[in-house]
């Protein structure tokens, strides 16, 4: 929708606070600690597992050689999408000398739209991740017990209802050691970062920095006094089992829901199809000047090892 003049001269009175306000809180790359960006040049992209080998068997002296085939499992697909948008000026704005200024100032607003739009479908992958009507390749969520896995049974990336403490975190450090391939084969996974809404921030940067144990207990030397501070080490800390830290997403919905991000490869997946660009063009019809914004790109995932998720209680 085209912008008139005397819209363009309330925006341009000195010290307006609507024009301050779009300069607030740059849009960050939250999406950046939560996917692995790569880039596409076609319309859509597909990854499928390849489960490995089973166990090596012992060979008999004498005996043949046993053979065995890496069996193909699910695919997942990554359709890109095109995201746009655009804004005017008049003519007539133009030729009272507003155009410099207003376009200026139209366009950080428009690089801000284009931006939050991109976290926000990033954010998405997490939001729908517990949900049935966005499964992925295997045809479940992305956080799910009931992942199928090739040689048969179920496996799970879902650390349940629970609340993120320092107790549910080691849980889930011991849950994730224990993580098998498809074959029944020990994966090896190392936990990288912990994924919080701003709700868990505090709770997250006590657990994974506090130099002695948050878990509060009751001391038996001082057991009269009722439940205190147990002042162990912190064990997740003292052995850095999260590396990466953590990292908050303002655009999680959920406040109770936490993710673990693992060194699983092929896991959570941005394919840039086309970067962002923007083109400015008259239209003749109108005389006014016209900018759009445009980029084309995908969200999803592939191997779900990659992130392990609790909902939380509530």
């Amino acid at each position: 929708m085209a912008i008139n003049r005397s819209s363009i001269a309330k925006e341009l009175l000195p010290g307006l606070n609507a024009v301050f306000g779009i300069e607030y809180n740059d849009v960050d790359n939250e999406h950046a600690s939560l996917f692995d960006i790569e880039q596409s040049d076609r319309a859509f992209e597909e990854e499928v597992l390849f489960t490995g080998f089973g166990t090596a068997p012992v060979k008999s002296e004498g005996a043949a050689v046993q053979f065995d085939d890496a069996q193909e499992g699910y695919a997942s697909r990554y359709s890109h999408e095109t995201i746009a948008l655009a804004f005017a000026v008049t003519e007539e704005a133009m030729e009272d000398n507003l155009y410099d200024t207003f376009a200026k100032l139209r366009a950080r607003g428009l690089a801000r739209a284009m931006a939050n739009t991109k976290q926000v479908k990033a954010a998405d992958v997490f939001n729908n991740g517990f949900a049935a009507t966005s499964p992925g390749g295997d045809g479940q969520p992305f956080f799910s017990a009931s992942h199928p896995v090739v040689g048969g049974g179920t496996q799970s990336n879902t650390l349940g209802a629970t609340d993120l403490s320092e107790a549910s975190l080691e849980s889930a450090l011991i849950t994730i050691s224990k993580a098998e391939d498809d074959r029944g084969i020990l994966v090896g996974l190392q936990v990288e970062s912990l994924h919080v809404p701003s709700d868990l921030a505090f709770t997250a940067d006590q657990i994974l920095n506090s130099t002695m144990s948050t878990t509060i207990g009751v001391n038996p030397t001082t057991a009269a006094n009722g439940a205190t501070n147990v002042n162990d080490i912190n064990s997740i800390r003292n052995q850095g089992l999260v590396p990466g830290g953590f990292y908050v997403n303002r655009r999680f919905q959920d406040g109770n829901a936490w993710y673990l991000r693992t060194d699983c490869p092929n896991g959570a997946k941005m394919f840039v199809r086309a970067p962002l660009q923007t083109k400015m063009e008259p239209d003749f019809d109108t005389g006014n000047l016209r900018f759009k914004a445009r980029e084309r790109y995908s969200f999803g995932f592939s191997d779900w090892r990659s992130y392990y998720g609790a909902s939380g209680s509530s």
